[in-house]
């Protein structure tokens, strides 16, 4: 008896869902299909059913994380809105917090897949790109309605922001293990640096 639409959706989403975390957690190129799919709970040949390739579902994955990103960006600066807070002040906080450094499985995805992103192949770095750059114009508009800035300094000021947003997050994960104290210093000079220029351009 074959497989129904639906359980093979589910497979599908599946095979997603682990290789999101598994490529989160060690880096695309680490992880193989025998892994990957026993994560999933399939066996290896079950992969070519869903997928033409590895490098197929790297690009699903990429494509979802940054789409789930944008999606999870506006809701959270909207909610900070409604909560009679500063989006951008939030938005500095959240992601430089030690909750954020902790959720390496589910954080954010410009970040996440950063040191991945040059070694993909053109079909997943193009949607590493389109979804990264629709992120920074969403942040972008979080800082032109904090600051006052027109559209083009604002653009500026939130790369100069994000980028060291992105950077801090990064090096605060790589020592966490070997050298919390210095893992918080990061996260916390770059928190209070960042709350110190993010209204002033």
């Amino acid at each position: 008896m074959g497989v129904s639409r639906q359980k093979a959706a589910q497979n599908h989403e599946a095979i997603v869902a682990a290789a999101e975390t598994l490529f989160r957690q060690r880096g695309t190129e680490a992880v193989g299909l025998v892994e990957l799919m026993a994560t999933a709970g399939m066996t290896r040949g079950g992969f070519y059913n869903h997928f033409a390739s590895k490098g197929a579902l790297v690009d699903e994955v990429i494509a979802k994380a940054m789409t789930n990103a944008l999606a999870n960006l506006g809701a959270a600066l909207d909610a900070s809105r409604e909560g009679g807070n500063d989006p951008l002040d939030a938005q500095i906080d959240w992601y430089l917090s030690p909750e954020h450094r902790a959720d390496v499985d589910h954080g954010c995805p410009n970040a996440g897949f950063l040191g991945d992103a040059p070694r993909l192949d053109d079909a997943a770095r193009a949607r590493y790109t389109t979804g990264l750059t629709a992120n920074l114009h969403r942040f972008s508009q979080a800082v032109q309605e904090a600051t006052g800035l027109d559209e083009e300094q604002a653009w500026s000021h939130a790369l100069a922001l994000f980028s060291q947003m992105a950077g801090a997050l990064l090096l605060s994960r790589a020592v966490a293990s070997t050298d919390p104290e210095l893992s918080d210093q990061v996260l916390t000079a770059a928190r209070q640096d960042l709350h110190t220029r993010a209204h002033h351009s």
